[in-house]
C-alpha cells in the first residue's frame, strides 16, 4: 500500500456529490462500504489487480449504497494505491469442506500487499491530479 497525498483529504459534503465526481472518472463504491465509512476504487490496470482507492467517513446521516440519494454528509480521506497479487488458476491442495465452502470460496492472495511498482505510482498520482482539478465544490 502507498498513500498519496491530496488535496481532497478532510474535504467534506454530501455523499451525493463525492459519489458522482469520482463515477466521472470510472470509480466505484462497489461492496467496500458501510454505514458510516467507505471506499471508492478505481482499477488501474486490466488484470484489476492495481487499485487507487479513496476512503471516506461519514460525518452526518447514514449511507445506503449506491442508491439514488441520501443525506449523509462524508468527509474525504487519505486516497491510496494497493496491489494484490492473486492466486490464479486451480488450488490443488484445496479439500472439500461442506462448512468451509460457506466462508472461504476464494483462495488466499499470494501476496494482499504487493509491492507496488513506480509506473503505477506515477498513473495514480496523474489519475488523482486529474479529480483534484475537476472537483466542483
Amino acid at each position: 500500500m502507498k498513500t498519496l497525498s491530496s488535496s481532497l483529504e478532510r474535504v467534506q459534503e454530501s455523499f451525493d456529490n463525492v459519489r458522482d465526481q469520482l463515477h466521472e472518472f470510472e470509480f466505484s463504491l462497489g461492496g467496500n462500504w458501510d454505514y458510516d465509512h467507505g471506499y471508492f476504487d478505481r482499477y488501474l490496470d486490466e488484470a484489476h489487480k492495481v487499485w487507487l482507492r479513496i476512503p471516506f467517513q461519514v460525518v452526518t446521516g447514514r449511507i445506503d449504497g449506491d442508491t439514488e440519494s441520501t443525506d449523509a454528509i462524508v468527509e474525504v480521506g487519505t486516497p491510496f494505491l494497493l496491489k494484490h497479487v492473486y492466486n490464479e488458476g486451480l488450488d490443488y491442495k484445496a479439500e472439500a469442506e461442506t462448512y468451509g465452502a460457506l466462508i472461504d470460496q476464494f483462495q488466499t492472495p499470494l501476496d494482499a500487499d504487493a509491492q507496488i511498482e513506480d509506473k503505477w505510482v506515477t498513473e495514480a498520482t496523474e489519475l488523482l491530479q486529474k479529480v483534484e482539478q475537476a472537483w466542483v465544490q
